[in-house]
């Protein structure tokens, strides 16, 4: 049976693999996966009864077809090129990125960086901006490659340290700029704005579901390139960027690790249990670990449960990992991209 690795990582983090069966609900943890995706006009009900296997297809069928349905005719994918951004619209960072792995060798030399726009639809917010970090390589080589993806308010050169200590152990490593933040973004306020005119229009999908998009039109890049061990593909995101990935490696096989930080989470507990305030709040304009509100460890459970079945029924269940940091919010930790560097290591490294 082919399987994934599925590892999530905040508050609490999962490690593990996945199989073709997937789980709808997952909190702010940390998340590696290996499984499959899921097809349109089809009742919960039937997918219950459904083998896992089957019951996956059917709901990756499912999650392309909405993807596609919100778009007009697709583009050719195409490589533009573009420049660094020296002034990125935020320049901030977080003490918790400088602590992942690297070697120590004189880096800055041997760093090979690539600016691009890929062409994902039509339209403005269709130029995907794309940084790749690598080092350079005496003899040419397929290596693994990690995907990360930033939180909101944010852009791709915040992962900049992420991307070189991963690069400095032999990764290939991407950073894209998600819809309306980054090079996507006229100002601060445009994510927000975004989230407001989908709230009243429902003509896009900012929040989730354009990122993930885009994310499949990396793969189709990513796939193509002659420097990337294909079936070595992960993706790691920090809140709002771990939820593109765990969307994007549920509906895309192609991503095989899957690392969500603060970002996994069970939007039906937390209507069903009143716990939905925290997400709200994070969205002010639209609506007027441990004990992170926005992903409580409680609306985990059912989650958790599920995924040990999947892992229990691919007979891989030594591949399942949970960790809760106790007494952390929505923050990132040193120990969570410690914990995210070592499980793509263990999975993506030869």
């Amino acid at each position: 049976m082919e399987q994934r690795r599925l590892s999530f990582a905040t508050p609490s983090i999962f490690s593990g693999t996945f199989t073709k069966a997937f789980s709808n609900s997952l909190s702010s943890y940390f998340v590696h996966v290996r499984f499959h995706h899921v097809k349109a006009t089809v009742g919960r009900r039937k997918i219950e009864k459904m083998e896992p296997v089957e019951a996956a297809a059917e709901l990756r069928s499912h999650f392309i077809r909405v993807l596609r349905s919100r778009r007009s005719l697709e583009v050719p994918l195409e490589v533009l090129p573009a420049k660094p951004v020296l002034e990125p619209l935020y320049q901030g960072t977080t003490p918790a990125m400088e602590s992942v792995p690297k070697v120590d060798i004189n880096f800055k030399e041997i760093l090979i960086q690539e600016n691009f726009y890929l062409t994902t639809e039509e339209g403005d917010q269709g130029r995907l901006p794309v940084l790749i970090l690598s080092m350079k390589e005496d003899k040419p080589s397929k290596r693994p490659a990690v995907v990360f993806l930033h939180p909101s308010d944010t852009n791709k050169e915040f992962l900049r340290p992420l991307q070189e200590g991963y690069a400095s152990r032999g990764y290939i490593t991407i950073a894209i700029d998600s819809r309306y933040h980054g090079e996507r973004a006229k100002d601060s306020n445009t994510y927000q704005d975004a989230l407001v005119s989908s709230w009243k229009r429902g003509d896009t999908m900012p929040f989730i579901y354009d990122t993930v998009w885009d994310l499949v039109k990396l793969a189709d890049y990513l796939t193509k390139r002659d420097d990337i061990d294909h079936s070595r593909i992960g993706i790691n995101g920090i809140s709002l960027g771990g939820m593109h990935a765990w969307f994007a490696a549920f509906v895309d096989t192609r991503y095989s690790v899957v690392v969500p930080i603060i970002s996994v989470q069970d939007f039906r507990w937390a209507i069903d249990n009143d716990q939905w305030q925290a997400r709200v709040d994070s969205m002010k304009p639209v609506f007027e670990g441990e004990i992170d509100p926005r992903c409580p460890i409680e609306g985990l459970n059912h989650t958790i449960s599920r995924t040990q079945k999947a892992f229990k029924y691919a007979q891989c269940s030594d591949n399942f990992k949970v960790i809760v940091e106790a007494g952390i919010g929505h923050e990132l930790t040193s120990s969570m991209v410690k914990e995210a560097s070592d499980w793509f290591d263990k999975f993506l490294k030869p």
